[in-house]
């Protein structure tokens, strides 16, 4: 409702409630999110989230799809490995709302064949990189390649890693990636 007490019609109310979504868990985290809250956010009934979403793993699904899409559009834009690296990293510091949930299955329907899709697009894009680099088709290059990536972008969105200030994130990150070369 607005101020007038008239509904509010959004033109697309599920992408505003998808929105809404990633701010709140980028704010607060996956586990604080509810679907009462994302409809207070929205100016809508409580009931209106689930007719999109059906419930909050429903919610998360969609979270994840668009998450797993937009880090492969970041990825489809890197020249070469490092810059993979990069991306990787860069997504996850823009993105957190999306990076919390994506590798967190226990949170969303991960058999949806959307977001079985959409991960396993992703994940042949890391490998495929990982090929290039390495010259095989080796899984252990690219595991070692993307839990270096994986594991810098949660260190410091996690606060856990110490960076001097003005630390250049994306030279950290390439930097990184070279060294397993």
């Amino acid at each position: 409702m607005d101020a007038s007490g008239k509904p509010y019609h959004h033109g697309d109310l599920r992408r505003v409630l998808l929105e809404a979504a990633v701010e709140a868990i980028a704010e607060r985290g996956a586990a604080a999110l509810s679907l009462r809250d994302l409809a207070r956010r929205a100016g809508v009934s409580h009931a209106a989230p689930t007719h999109h979403f059906r419930d909050k793993a429903g919610l998360l699904t969609a979270v994840a799809v668009e998450g797993f899409a937009r880090l492969g559009a970041a990825l489809s834009e890197a020249r070469d490995f490092a810059d993979a690296g990069v991306a990787y990293v860069m997504f996850a510091m823009t993105q957190p709302g999306y990076f919390a949930v994506m590798f967190r299955p226990e949170l969303y329907h991960r058999d949806d064949p959307d977001v079985a899709a959409a991960r396993a697009r992703t994940t042949e894009m890391l490998r495929a990189g990982a090929r290039a680099a390495f010259g095989d088709d080796d899984r252990v290059p690219a595991l070692a390649a993307w839990s270096l990536v994986h594991g810098m972008a949660t260190l410091i969105i996690d606060q856990a890693l110490e960076l001097d200030p003005g630390t250049d994130v994306a030279t950290l990150a390439r930097a990184a990636a070279l060294r397993l070369r």
